[in-house]
C-alpha cells in the first residue's frame, strides 16, 4: 500500500512521515493554498529522506511544472488539471463525483499518467468510495482520510494507494505526529 502523507510544509514533519513508514509526502505549489511551500524549501524538507516527493499542481503549463520539480527535487507531479511535462512521473487528480462515465480508467488516465487520485469535493471532505473502485489500474484515495477511516476506504476502494493532509494536523501545514503515525499504520495493517 502507497502512503502519502501531504501538505508537508516543516522538515520535521517530513522526517516523521519518512520514520513512520510513508511512502511518500507531498508538497503544495498552489499560491493561494496555506500549505504553499517555495521550491527551495521543499527541496531542503526532502533532501535525503527515503521517500517519493510529490509535488502538487493546480492548472499549471508543463514548462512552469517541469521548473518547480527540478528545483524542488521531486520524483511526482500530481496534477489538478493542467498540462503535465513529458518523461516525468504524473499523478493526475480529480475531486468527487465525477460523472459516472468519467469513471474510466482510459478517461482518467490520458496523458500516460502513471496514477489516478480520487479527492473530496473540498479538502478533507470524503466521498463515496466506492466510485473509485475499478476506476484505474493504480487508484490513489484521498479526501477526509486518518486513522479512523482509513481501513474502510481501502476495503471499499481497493486503492494501490492512500493520501491525507488537513486530518493530520493541529494547523494548516504543522501536522500532528502522532495522528501522521496512526494513520499510517492504520493503512499499512488494512492491506
Amino acid at each position: 500500500m502507497m502512503v502519502k502523507i501531504c501538505g508537508i510544509t516543516r522538515r520535521e514533519d517530513a522526517e516523521t512521515a519518512a520514520r513512520e513508514g510513508a511512502s511518500a509526502i507531498g508538497f503544495v505549489f498552489y499560491p493561494t493554498s496555506p500549505r504553499y511551500v517555495e521550491p527551495a524549501a521543499a527541496a531542503e524538507m526532502g533532501q535525503g529522506l527515503d521517500v517519493w516527493k510529490v509535488g502538487i499542481f493546480v492548472n499549471e503549463t508543463s514548462a512552469s511544472v517541469d521548473a518547480v520539480m527540478r528545483a524542488a527535487c521531486l520524483d511526482v507531479a500530481q496534477i489538478y488539471g493542467g498540462e503535465a511535462p513529458r518523461g516525468v512521473r504524473v499523478w493526475r487528480a480529480f475531486r468527487m463525483p465525477l460523472p459516472a462515465k468519467d469513471l474510466l480508467a482510459q478517461d482518467l488516465l490520458e496523458h500516460d499518467a502513471e496514477a489516478v487520485l480520487l479527492d473530496g469535493l473540498a479538502n478533507g471532505v470524503t466521498f463515496n468510495w466506492l466510485l473509485a473502485r475499478n476506476s484505474a489500474a493504480k487508484l490513489i484515495v484521498a479526501g477526509g482520510l486518518d486513522a479512523s477511516n482509513v481501513a474502510e476506504a481501502i476495503r471499499v476502494a481497493r486503492p494501490w494507494g492512500v493520501d491525507a493532509s488537513s486530518s493530520l494536523e493541529t494547523a494548516p501545514g504543522v501536522k500532528d505526529h502522532a495522528k501522521m503515525r496512526a494513520f499510517i499504520q492504520a493503512a499499512r495493517e488494512a492491506q
